[in-house]
């Protein structure tokens, strides 16, 4: 393991600084939002269009890489997101900080799609350990940013700023991994594209499981009478419990059968839903932190080792994620007026109790293709 790193350092130290941009550049729009309005004199809700640009951008990245994938390197997936941010930054108007949002979310996706299937081949058997490394980073970064943006006393440009220059920063450390990681896969590539659409819509459910949670969670607990503060406790205790769980994977990960990692994280929050229901419902959605935090490595690793290397399987794999993360808050959004005060959690319980169930009973044949 120890000459995997020193072989493959430049790509690991690129990615976990990556994903640790990443999640802290994702996370400062929650915070900053009410400043741009401010600014822009927009209301907050139309300045949430700044959000929804980012997973737009990040649907186009990954669409990309679909097309062009084997000419893409992490230095170009940093470069995008340099030159987003640093337009985020430049506070040039409404319009172009719109624009430096999907630039932005450009990059976020083609980065994801470049450094995740990279590490899993380059480091073997250690591989599902690596990605978890990378996506617990997530959470560092997404953990970190809203404290960093008070103590610069919660000024957008400034932060979007030190998201650009750390961006320009890993951009010089990614030089070196490319070229090794790319001769890596010239001679690894072994498995056909195989689409499965059954097993991508594992991803669809459980990435629009997350983003329900992070989305519209704290809503959902001051609707079941919790009150606002103790609704943004519980969202950062669902965070921390989502970096424990990932954190704890990495030296798990190449132990456990990865489709074994997704069904118990599953059940676990179907357990954690079906409490929030009848019992007070802050300690359990705090819980399901812990599972949501296994959920895409789960499933990732799932997806890559059935559907082959073919540098077309990550852009599918992260695009059907997508679709679960953009469309259920929407549709669940919508489904819960006029239900009552547990009715989000009624949806989330049934939606996990059956992906769960599903899951373990085809636990033993999705795990033998894996193995295959």
């Amino acid at each position: 393991m120890s000459s995997l790193i020193r072989t493959h350092a430049a790509l690991l130290i690129a990615g976990i600084l990556s994903f640790a941009i990443m999640g802290a550049g994702q996370s400062l729009y929650g915070p900053a939002l009410p400043a741009f309005a401010r600014e822009f004199g927009l209301t907050v809700g139309q300045a949430g269009w700044l959000v929804s640009a980012l997973w737009i951008g990040s649907a186009t990245g990954v669409a990309l890489m679909f097309f062009r994938g084997r000419q893409v390197t992490p230095r170009h997936a940093l470069g995008v997101m340099v030159v987003g941010s640093g337009i985020v930054a430049a506070g040039i108007g409404w319009w172009p900080t719109l624009a430096g949002s999907v630039i932005f979310g450009m990059g976020y996706g083609i980065a994801t799609v470049v450094f995740n299937p990279r590490v899993l081949r380059a480091f073997g058997a250690k591989g599902p350990s690596m990605v978890s490394l990378l996506n617990a980073m997530f959470a560092v970064g997404a953990i970190i940013a809203p404290l960093g943006f008070v103590a610069i006393g919660s000024n957008p440009h400034l932060a979007f700023a030190v998201v650009a220059g750390l961006c320009a920063l890993i951009w010089l450390a990614a030089g070196t991994g490319e070229r090794v990681d790319e001769a890596a896969a010239a001679g690894a590539a072994s498995k056909p594209y195989r689409f499965r659409a059954g097993l991508l819509c594992f991803g669809v459910v459980c990435i629009g499981v997350e983003a329900c949670l992070i989305g519209l969670g704290p809503t959902a607990l001051i609707t079941a009478g919790a009150s606002e503060e103790t609704a943004a406790r519980a969202l950062s205790g669902f965070f921390v419990a989502f970096l424990i769980s990932r954190s704890a994977l990495v030296f798990v990960a190449h132990l456990v059968p990865p489709f074994a990692v997704y069904a118990g994280a599953m059940t676990g929050a179907a357990i954690c839903a079906l409490g929030a229901i009848i019992l007070p419902a802050v300690p359990f959605f705090m819980a399901m932190g812990a599972f949501a935090g296994l959920f895409f490595p789960g499933f990732f690793v799932t997806a890559s080792r059935v559907m082959g290397d073919d540098p077309r399987v990550t852009p599918t794999i992260i695009a059907a994620g997508l679709v679960g993360g953009i469309s259920s808050p929407v549709i669940l959004g919508w489904l819960v007026e006029g239900m009552g005060e547990r009715g989000f959690f009624q949806i989330i319980a049934g939606l996990t109790v059956a992906t769960a169930a599903v899951a373990l009973l085809l636990l033993r044949k999705v795990s033998a293709e894996v193995r295959a």
